[in-house]
């Protein structure tokens, strides 16, 4: 039996001089003995002659870029058309080489594959919010036609951020980085590819915000300093306990990369010192029988934290992660995290997707029997951001939504029948719903969990079993939009809100368009609209000329016009001088939150200081119009016997180009250049410090309110993580309450 202690190697650790022809052939065939050798040289040659003497900011030549990101795609796996369409990524975009002459030499396979990644480097998301929505929309409809584009892209966009400290404007930096951890990052973590996703996140994080990731390191670096000889211990403990019981596996640990720790803090509210998984132990039998016989050895001899074991084989996430996670409590009382896996689920765990490419029936290729092992059709994990696009609406819309299922955690729920319905963090029974089918969510009126009904806002648990109870014609609700949390949801609800508006906008224009005959003494019918459909360019039919008065698109005036031509528009104004206004009544088709009224003030609460981003609801006082909560302010428990007073309410998309304030609360230590430290977080982070106050004074610390402009919560959830990785500061978080 061999165990084995071991650490993983970094990802960056790329080589410090250019990959050469043999070396990147060797690397290809150390997996894949059958790689067409001839092939790869070609398509290495053929690059480094197309780019000829372009250079990069780095100063190296450009050629060694698309052979790097060739050598990320070996660590990965792929099939000799991936590594090929690597070497070849820039000539559509950079050189004068065409699509035929691709195919002609490589052939048509690696010709669409590059041409695809050439695309996708086109669509590159711009700085203006609408051209950026739109490209996103065509980028996810072109990755989702071969995922192997999506995979060059992922390592194309890996050796950038490598190589992003070269690129002399600071703003294009900043810029790029935002949009690998927005875009890039999450992507590949929904495909599975761990090892990628991390390191684009921590390259990443150094650009945005490099104090905190400085911090960060040196607390890494002291922590590695006192408890070197403590990993050393856990690891030959863990190795004799298995090999005691005659287990066969891999033992290695891997220290938590510094984003992963900066979004725990910012998540959990904690300091660096309570971070209890900072370095884990990864456990790899052979069988998944022998993964539980581990985990039990495990449990029988440590103490086990409760809450803090996971069963990812048998409930395996949607990436297709497979794995026994649980934290334990080691022999000095410290909290051990422990993974255990098979080999293959390692495998899966790392490269995700790439791992179903495998060398079988002495061919390299797509394995279906390895994607089924592992959750089936990789392309389902974007598959919810392709139907989101099917739903229509705007591009706006659509990347609003996209980056929620991108960025949240999943809880893991069940269907009466048993079948596991996957959802991010926070979601409700109406995500349960769409997350079933669009039908049963657009007829969905209550719920049943665990056997008990609960209201629809009711946040969805791990294990929960969730039954829909349907009602009649679909219908949306008021406030389901701010209740939601998926895209899928969102974008099904607000689809049936066009699909309603529409209705009621064709039925409010067929009543303009019978009352405009009525004042001419005529008799309206729908054979009247043939005629006008030829005058009306912009109509299909005569519901779409409706809709388009109901909606104010279309004037009374113009409407008639096309109905007469022979008439002119003064001939038309003469009858319609005194044409209704649009009413209360109707009125409310154009206002998102029809529950405002005009002339009543609003309020921010001051229980809760909403800002943008948190999910609010109104309250109706008498003479004091509509105060603001957030959705989880202590504030509204005393309301709740008045619920007839209360009003759904959201944020107007108007309202992203706005400031708000928030208040953090924190104790800083009593020491020289602590306030300034704590200031230059704040201005680093895009923060504006609009007020400071202090609270209590000791020698060793002080308490203080910092009052800052921020652009919503999740930027306000950044700054607050960012001070608590400074040296300087004990604790810090976000307070809600007024302090006087």
């Amino acid at each position: 039996m061999t165990i084995a202690a071991e650490i993983l190697a970094p990802l960056d650790s790329s080589p410090k001089e250019i990959l050469r022809q043999y070396e990147l052939v060797d690397l290809v065939r150390a997996y894949n003995p059958g790689v067409d050798e001839a092939l790869l040289n070609k398509a290495y040659v053929f690059s480094m002659k197309a780019h000829g003497e372009q250079m990069r900011h780095s100063g190296d030549p450009y050629y060694a870029h698309p052979i790097e990101v060739a050598g990320i795609l070996t660590s990965l796996k792929m099939d000799t058309a991936s590594i090929c369409t690597a070497l070849l990524h820039d000539v559509l975009e950079d050189t004068a080489t065409s699509h035929e002459e691709l195919s002609k030499m490589f052939g048509e396979e690696i010709a669409t594959l590059v041409e695809g990644v050439t695309k996708l480097s086109q669509l590159e998301l711009s700085g203006q919010v609408s051209k950026q929505a739109e490209n996103f929309q065509k980028f996810v409809l072109a990755m989702s036609k071969d995922l192997r584009v999506l995979l060059v892209k992922l390592c194309d966009r890996l050796h950038n951020m490598r190589t992003l400290h070269y690129h002399p404007k600071d703003s294009s930096r900043q810029r790029i980085a935002r949009e690998t951890m927005e875009i890039y990052a999450p992507l590949a973590r929904r495909i599975g590819v761990d090892r990628i996703c991390t390191e684009l996140e921590d390259l990443s994080f150094k650009h945005i915000n490099p104090s905190a990731y400085e911090s960060i390191r040196i607390k890494m670096d002291q922590w590695r300093e006192n408890r070197e000889g403590l990993i050393s211990q856990t690891s030959v403990m863990l190795r004799d306990l298995l090999a005691e019981n005659g287990i066969e596996a891999l033992v290695y640990g891997r220290e938590k990369r510094p984003y992963a720790i900066w979004r725990k803090l910012e998540r959990q509210g904690i300091s660096f010192e309570n971070v209890s998984d900072i370095y884990a132990f990864r456990i790899i039998p052979e069988t998944v029988e022998q993964c539980y016989h581990s985990l039990g050895l495990i449990h029988q001899k440590w103490r086990y934290v409760p809450g803090r074991f996971r069963d990812f084989i048998s409930v395996p996430k949607p990436n297709g992660y497979r794995s026994l996670q649980t934290t334990i409590m080691g022999n000095d009382n410290r909290r051990v995290e422990l993974q255990i896996r098979t080999a293959h689920m390692d495998e899966v765990a790392e490269r995700g997707v790439a791992a179903h490419w495998a060398y079988k029936n002495e061919s390299y290729g797509f394995d279906p029997e390895s994607a089924a092992r592992s959750g089936g059709d990789p392309l389902g994990r974007i598959r919810s951001m392709v139907e989101m696009i099917e739903d229509g609406g705007d591009a706006d819309e659509f990347l609003e939504n996209a980056k929620l299922d991108l960025f949240t955690d999943k809880v893991f729920t069940f269907t009466p029948e048993g079948d596991l319905i996957s959802l991010p963090a926070g979601a409700t029974p109406i995500d349960f719903a769409y997350a079933v089918h669009t039908d049963v969510g657009n007829s969905c009126i209550g719920a049943v969990i665990n056997d008990q009904e609960l209201p629809l806002r009711t946040v969805l648990n791990n294990g929960d079993v969730v039954k829909v109870i349907r009602g009649g014609t679909p219908m949306p609700q008021p406030g389901w939009e701010n209740i939601a949390v998926t895209g899928r949801a969102r974008s099904a609800l607000r689809r049936l809100q066009r699909e309603n508006e529409a209705e009621e906008f064709r039925d409010l224009g067929r009543k303009l368009a019978d009352h405009a005959f009525a004042r001419e003494d005529l008799d309206f019918s729908d054979t009247i609209m043939v005629d006008a459909l030829t005058r009306l360019p912009s109509a299909n039919n005569a519901d779409d000329i409706y809709e388009q008065l109901g909606s104010g698109q279309l004037s009374v005036l113009e409407f008639m016009t096309a109905v007469f031509p022979a008439r002119t528009m003064e001939d038309h104004q003469d009858h319609f001088f005194t044409r209704d206004l649009i009413d209360n009544n109707t009125a409310r088709l154009y206002i998102k939150g029809a529950g405002l009224r005009e002339g009543v003030s609003l309020r921010l609460g001051d229980c809760c200081s909403p800002i943008h981003g948190d999910r609010i609801i109104g309250f109706m006082s008498e003479g004091r119009g509509i105060q603001i909560h957030t959705i989880d302010c202590e504030g509204l428990v005393e309301l709740e016997d008045q619920p007839e007073r209360w009003i759904d309410l959201g944020w107007r998309r108007a309202a992203e180009a706005t400031v708000s304030i928030g208040r953090v609360s924190a104790t800083v230590e009593h020491v020289p250049g602590a306030l300034a430290d704590v200031t230059k977080i704040i201005g680093e982070s895009g923060g504006n410090l609009n007020n400071i106050k202090t609270l209590n004074r000791s020698p060793a610390f002080f308490d203080m309110i910092l009052d800052i402009e921020v652009v919503d919560n999740r930027h306000l959830s950044h700054i607050v993580a960012a001070l608590r990785a400074s040296a300087y500061v004990v604790a810090a978080k976000r307070t809600r309450l007024e302090v006087v």
